[in-house]
């Protein structure tokens, strides 16, 4: 963070003296007004719904440019992490600052391994949810008793305890995703295996069964991968601000992803993806393809209340650049299980098709976003739709402990407390209840 050398100044048509305040500029993005002491100097505070305009922090971790549809991870364009780096390559660059070299990786991957098992008193815990219990519920519970299961890691002001616990949590999240899909099944839990890859063993622990050796589809496994890399951090979005406004309390890091977890459950922010796949199905029962141009008309309709999910983007005003890579890894996977026909999925495409096309969706650049194809990928490969959070959950994980590692570091850390506007009732006296 630089400082600059010229100033805002703040004037006031009531009179008041006008204030001056600071200016810092980052590597890239905007600059930004230091206003932390303009209550001090006004007695005013500023008022920002949704934090639209407001840097909350200095990172170093993730950048956006939505307008040219770009997305950095320490720096490196995400197209090229994508298909260059794995998962793990990818948490390695995001704990730590920069890419592995191959003794780096080959530690930090056993490392990892070594971790993949959970406490096995956490099964007898997870049988107190109700079979048909949301897995986003289930997650949340599993992540937040992790504190209790593994205590000697949750002092957050403590590195060595930081460090551990995002081991851990990176290692464990794929195993807990598992059992909570196979404990709604009705499934016996796959144990991880430490000869294969993050992907493999995570794709392994969701689909083997005990009567039968089950064989990772390098394909699908490619597939997983990509899905984790394109959604392991995405700077200050609503889930990764709760574990920073979390984790600002002091609370223990199990606690502080737990609140992550659950602040991603919302249909608003991780559950985009489960959203688009709900909307094809429903045109699917409305009659498939020959129903979309009907579908599009009442998109189109402002009076209608139907929006169409999966396409565009609150931050990226251009094209999402993690969709193109996902619309690839989507047509990879369709074409090796044979889904290319299948009637769901010619939906998707021909839909697709239409808000490339199509003048209304082009002017006001709604392109398909990575949940529209990333939806699409875990429904082929197998993963039901109420699952599709977890897997967000589970990939975001390796950025939330980053983001909370890096601001406990930050020596202008401090616990969050948002300011307010207050429009309720002023001070006033209660009265005797006969006279209210």
């Amino acid at each position: 963070m630089k400082l600059q050398n010229h100033k805002a100044t703040l004037s006031f048509s009531n009179g008041a003296p006008s204030v001056e305040l600071p200016i810092y500029s980052g590597t890239v993005g905007p600059d930004v007004i230091d206003i932390r002491k303009l209550y001090a100097q006004t007695g005013m505070f500023t008022y920002d719904p949704g934090f639209l305009s407001t840097a909350s922090c200095q990172s170093a971790i993730t950048y956006i440019d939505g307008d040219k549809g770009e997305l950095l991870y320490r720096g490196y364009p995400i197209e090229q992490l994508a298909t260059q780096c794995d998962y793990l390559e990818t948490c390695y660059l995001l704990l730590y600052g920069e890419l592995p070299n191959a003794q780096q990786k080959a530690d930090f991957a056993r490392r990892v391994t070594l971790h993949t098992m959970v406490h096995e008193q956490m099964q007898f815990f997870l049988r107190g949810f109700r079979r048909d219990a949301h897995p986003m519920a289930v997650l949340t519970g599993l992540v937040g008793a992790m504190s209790a299961f593994y205590h000697d890691s949750t002092d957050i002001n403590n590195p060595e305890h930081r460090e551990i616990a995002a081991i851990r949590l990176i290692a464990k999240m794929p195993t807990l995703v598992a059992m909570a899909y196979k404990y709604g099944v009705g499934q016996p839990y796959i144990y991880p295996r430490n000869d294969l890859s993050y992907a493999g063993n995570f794709l392994r622990m969701m689909f083997a069964t005990p009567c039968e050796e089950y064989r990772v589809n390098p394909v699908l496994e490619r597939a997983m991968d990509r899905i984790f890399i394109l959604h392991a951090d995405h700077e200050q979005n609503a889930s990764t601000s709760t574990v920073r406004l979390c984790g600002s309390s002091g609370t223990n890091p199990f606690a502080a992803i737990a609140a992550g977890v659950a602040c991603l459950w919302g249909p608003a922010h991780g559950g985009a993806n489960e959203a688009c796949l709900n909307m094809l199905e429903e045109i699917q029962a409305m009659g498939g393809v020959e129903k979309i141009g009907e579908f599009i008309a009442k998109v189109k309709d402002k009076n209608s209340g139907v929006r169409l999910m999966g396409f565009g983007h609150r931050v990226y005003k251009n094209y999402d650049p993690r969709a193109k890579l996902m619309q690839e890894t989507c047509h990879e996977v369709l074409g090796e299980l044979g889904l290319e026909n299948d009637p769901l999925f010619a939906l998707a495409r021909k839909l697709e098709q239409i808000a490339l096309e199509d003048d209304y969706f082009v002017q006001r650049k709604l392109y398909p976003n990575v949940d529209f194809y990333s939806g699409i990928v875990q429904r082929a490969i197998g993963i039901p739709v109420n699952l599709f959070t977890g897997i967000f959950a589970l990939a975001r994980t390796v950025g939330w402990i980053a983001q909370l590692n890096e601001m406990i570091s930050d020596p202008e850390y401090k616990i969050g407390r948002p300011r307010q506007l207050f429009t309720g009732a002023a001070k006033r006296d209660v009265k005797p209840i006969e006279q209210r």
